[in-house]
């Protein structure tokens, strides 16, 4: 095949025009052995037109052939041509040795559109002609994994482990833990990250390890690991938040600060390490540092409810009123979405004494808290001192209505009820 790897080299060497045209005699004059395998060498390079016209002009002479169609419906599958790969691999017949192939290529398309019941049916199908292919077991585990149908995915991987431990690049230990970890069944899947990392160290594995050990309360092994991931890779941004909340669980503040500090030097517009290094410094007594934190969370998103609302807790432990109606006037979020704000605004306009405001709020947090015994404890005592006695008694009948044996709201409702509004 002396003109395909003439073509091949000129193509490595930047020939290209050369290469047309001797790609043109093969596609006109060459022969069928030399038509595929150029063919195939293409496909491998990319070229996929070219590719795709030399089979094709095989499959004129060859119409049946099962291999063609294999190689066809891949380089279509490459191309992005599915409706049509679909249409050439099902052309082949089930007595074709290739069929096992097509069968696996059809069900990777039909996965890859949501039609999850026909592609099992591929697989299955592919299954019983090839019961000894490991990756028909592999394609059935991602296949049920995507489905969320555990049992059936495991017990499909472990059919896999049986033979290898990695297949199509992918660690089967690794797979099963990461599957075990999203169900919560993070003891099991701790046994399969320590096997996939001693078979493996990759940082991705180290990362669902540490999480995991995290997620099961093993906060000492979670700090271990991240510290590796770290040391590993120091830019893999989402450990620091993690990292710092296994030193928090294990009361190590310092240390969680510090993890914070390193993370915002890596990621510093990752809002949640602010908010979460803010709640680290009031722990520590950090108070200045705490609400430094707070605002630079809010600079990065105005609509961080969190982070607003934890500072406005701050503040109300400060007395500082005036900074909470301004905070809620820069913040980038409705009152109606988070009607916490509501009620954060009338406490705060009831204490600087500007009670139509504070009126107003109230009346809107209404309908939010109309359940919440605190709210309408705070409200029927501010309806009471601006002499709404009607609307006082209403609120305090609410509450009766869940605590009908509190004597103060008792005797409250009986002393109003007793005044005219």
């Amino acid at each position: 095949m002396e003109r395909v790897n003439k073509i091949i080299n000129m193509l490595e060497n930047g020939q290209h025009k050369e290469a047309i045209n001797e790609y043109n005699d093969v596609l006109h004059s060459g022969k069928p052995d030399e038509k595929f395998l150029l063919g195939e060498e293409l496909y491998q390079y990319g070229f996929l037109e070219e590719a795709k016209a030399l089979i094709e002009n095989l499959l004129v002479i060859f119409p049946e052939e099962g291999e063609l169609l294999v190689l066809l419906g891949e380089i279509l599958v490459e191309a992005g041509e599915d409706e049509e790969a679909i249409l050439v691999l099902e052309r082949i017949s089930e007595h074709d040795a290739n069929f096992g192939q097509s069968l696996l290529l059809l069900a990777d398309l039909y996965q890859v559109q949501g039609l999850y019941e026909v592609c099992e049916r591929k697989l299955l199908k592919a299954k019983d002609l090839l019961p000894d292919e490991v990756i028909i077991d592999f394609a059935l585990g991602e296949l049920y994994s995507e489905q969320g149908e555990i049992t059936k995915a495991l017990d499909a991987y472990e059919k896999v482990l049986k033979e290898v431990n990695e297949i199509a690049g992918v660690n089967i230990d690794q797979r099963i833990a990461d599957l075990l970890s999203a169900s919560g069944m993070f003891e099991e899947a701790l046994v399969y990250y320590d096997k996939a990392i001693n078979e493996k160290l990759e940082i991705n594995t180290l990362f669902g390890y540490a999480f995991t050990a995290l997620q099961a309360g093993y906060n000492r092994t979670a700090i271990e690991k991240f510290i590796e991931l770290k040391e590993l890779d120091p830019e893999y941004h989402s450990l620091y938040l993690h990292l710092a909340l296994a030193y928090e669980r294990e009361e190590e503040l310092e240390n969680s600060l510090l993890t914070i500090q390193e993370g915002i030097k890596q990621d510093e517009f990752n809002k949640e390490l602010f908010y979460f290094g803010g709640k680290i410094a009031i722990k520590l007594g950090k108070v200045e540092e705490g609400e430094k934190y707070f605002r630079e969370a809010l600079a990065l998103d105005p609509g961080f409810a969190e982070a607003a609302l934890t500072l406005n807790k701050l503040f109300f432990l400060q007395e500082r009123y005036e900074d909470i109606i301004e905070l809620i006037s820069e913040l980038d979020i409705k009152e109606d979405e988070e009607p916490q704000l509501l009620w954060d605004s009338a406490r705060s306009f009831e204490k600087l004494e500007e009670f139509s405001y504070a009126l107003d709020k109230y009346e809107s947090a209404y309908t939010f808290f109309k359940k919440n015994e605190t709210f309408l404890n705070d409200y029927g005592y501010f309806l009471i001192e601006e002499g709404k006695t009607t609307q006082a008694a209403e609120i305090f009948k609410q509450l009766l209505i869940e605590d009908p044996t509190n004597v103060e709201y008792l005797d409250l409702l009986e002393r109003l009820t007793g005044l005219k509004d």
